[in-house]
């Protein structure tokens, strides 16, 4: 059987390692969807596709997990729910049962009502947050520990932090410029 588990993966880190783990137990094979592919360069989205399927596996191969069982594909937004999940459909190979925490995704396919749906464990989701990740990054406060090594020296190659700070900056400059011209 395989499985769909979506993600943004802005960085892949040890609760999202921890979930394909949980997956694979599930499954035969993971389709791993890098969602919203098209984005990158920004503070929610900092990673180009390619880095984060990059990461994903590193990561994956780093703990053991032969790549026959798992395959990465880019899934860009295309801003219509209704279409949404055909859209995945035509993208990936076929599925049985989709992995999922996240709402709208899994409302969107229980409207389908062709596929198996499931949560997973959280795996210290207080602590394993791509959104406190980057904060850390921006901050300058300890981040490696929360994801992959692999991962970790992957975003120091591609100079990960440095280009997030820089986003930080520039949306704090764009912020304050937002500001400034609502008062002119």
């Amino acid at each position: 059987m395989k499985g769909l588990y979506i993600g943004r993966f802005q960085p892949f880190h040890l609760g999202h390692l921890e979930a394909v783990k949980w997956i694979l137990e599930r499954v035969d094979e993971v389709i791993i969807g890098i969602g919203s592919s098209q984005y990158s360069h920004s503070l929610k989205n900092p990673f180009t596709a390619g880095e984060r399927i990059t990461m994903i596996i590193n990561a994956l191969e780093w703990v053991g997990i032969e790549r026959r069982r798992f395959l990465t594909l880019p899934i860009p937004d295309i801003h219509t729910h209704s279409l949404w999940v055909e859209h995945v459909i035509s993208l990936t190979p076929s599925f049985q049962i989709v992995f999922t925490n996240e709402p709208l995704t899994k409302r969107l396919f229980e409207e389908d009502g062709r596929f198996k749906l499931s949560s997973i464990p959280f795996f210290k989701r207080e602590l394993y947050s791509a959104t406190e990740i980057r904060r850390r990054m921006v901050s300058g406060d300890s981040w490696e520990e929360l994801v992959p090594k692999p991962v970790a020296e992957y975003i120091r190659e591609i100079r990960g932090v440095d280009r997030i700070r820089t986003l930080a900056s520039t949306d704090k400059i764009k912020n304050n410029c937002t500001i400034l011209n609502a008062f002119l």
